[in-house]
C-alpha cells in the first residue's frame, strides 16, 4: 500500500472528559488535568423535533463532533463528503432488540429496528444537514479510526475534494458489555481534504506498516486509548494539540499499523 498525504481542516472530539477539541486540546497540551468523567451529548437541533426525539447515543455523538470539525474548517455541511466508522451500530437499540427476541412476544418498534442499523447515523446526518453527497459507513472492529482515516483520505485524494471522517463508538449495556466491554461514548472527527485551504492546519502522510503503535505518557489516557477503538486517535491528536510536527503509529489490524508524519502550518 502505497503513502497517502493529504490536508486537516477541523477537528471534533467529545468521549470521556473531553468536551470538545478546545477541552481535549488543553489536556493533550498537559496545561489541564485529565478527569474522566462520562462523556455527554447534546441534543441534535439540526434534527427536526419528530426526528430528534428517536435518536440515541450513536446520532448524538456523530452529529456532536461532525458538526464541531466542519465548523472548525469553515465547511458547508451539506457539500461534504462522509465517513462515518464505528465498532458497533446503536448499541442500546440492539440491546433492546435482543431482549424483544428473546422474550415470548419477540415483538419490537420499527423505530428501534431502522435505528439499528449501521448507517443510521449517516442517514440523520443527511436530514439534518440537507447533505446529499456521498457517505460511507463502516465496521471494522477495533479499527474504528485507522479504517475511517485511511478510507477519508483515500476518497479525498480519489474525488479531489474535503472529506469529513467521523469515527465514534457507543457501549452496550449488560450482559453484552461483558463481551464486549467498551465503557462510554466517544467519538473522533476530521475534516480532511487533497490540497491546502486557508483552515488548514497540518499536512499529514499516512504510511502503512508493522510498527508498534504509539501510547500516551498519561496512565489516564492510554488506558481511555486502549479501552475505546475510536480513541486509538489520542497519539495523533496530542501531536495536533501541542501543534508540532512529528510522528506517531496508530493501531489499525492486528498485522498491520499506520505511521503518521504531521507537518504543522499555523
Amino acid at each position: 500500500m502505497s503513502t497517502i498525504s493529504f490536508f486537516l481542516d477541523g477537528i471534533g472530539i467529545r468521549g470521556p472528559g473531553l468536551a470538545g477539541w478546545e477541552v481535549a486540546r488543553e489536556i493533550l497540551c498537559g496545561t489541564a488535568p485529565y478527569v474522566s468523567t462520562p462523556t455527554v451529548l447534546p441534543t441534535v437541533e439540526k434534527l427536526p423535533p419528530a426526528e430528534r426525539r428517536r435518536v440515541g447515543a450513536p446520532v448524538k455523538l456523530a452529529m456532536a463532533i461532525g458538526l464541531e470539525a466542519a465548523q472548525a474548517a469553515g465547511a458547508d455541511v451539506a457539500n461534504l463528503a462522509t465517513v462515518f466508522s464505528s465498532t458497533e451500530a446503536d448499541c442500546d437499540n440492539t440491546h433492546a432488540i435482543l431482549e424483544a427476541l428473546a422474550s415470548a412476544e419477540r415483538s419490537m418498534s420499527p423505530t428501534r429496528f431502522h435505528n439499528s442499523v449501521h448507517n443510521a447515523p449517516a442517514g440523520y446526518w443527511s436530514i439534518a444537514t440537507g447533505s446529499m453527497q456521498p457517505s460511507t459507513s463502516l465496521n471494522t472492529y477495533d479499527a474504528t479510526f485507522g479504517a475511517g482515516l485511511l478510507e477519508a483520505a483515500t476518497q479525498a485524494q480519489c474525488s479531489q475534494r474535503a472529506c469529513l471522517l467521523i469515527a465514534f463508538d457507543t457501549a452496550f449495556p449488560e450482559p453484552v458489555r461483558s463481551l464486549r466491554p467498551i465503557p462510554d461514548a466517544m467519538g473522533v472527527a476530521l475534516v480532511v481534504r487533497p490540497d491546502c485551504s486557508e483552515f488548514s492546519c497540518a499536512r499529514l502522510t499516512l504510511v502503512p506498516g508493522d510498527a508498534r503503535a504509539t501510547v500516551m505518557a498519561q496512565p489516564a489516557l492510554e488506558q481511555l486509548r486502549q479501552s475505546i477503538p475510536a480513541a486509538r486517535a489520542l497519539p495523533l491528536l496530542e501531536v495536533l494539540a501541542q501543534r508540532r510536527s512529528g510522528s506517531v503509529v496508530l493501531d489499525y489490524l492486528e498485522s498491520m499499523t499506520l505511521g503518521m508524519e504531521v507537518s504543522w502550518l499555523l
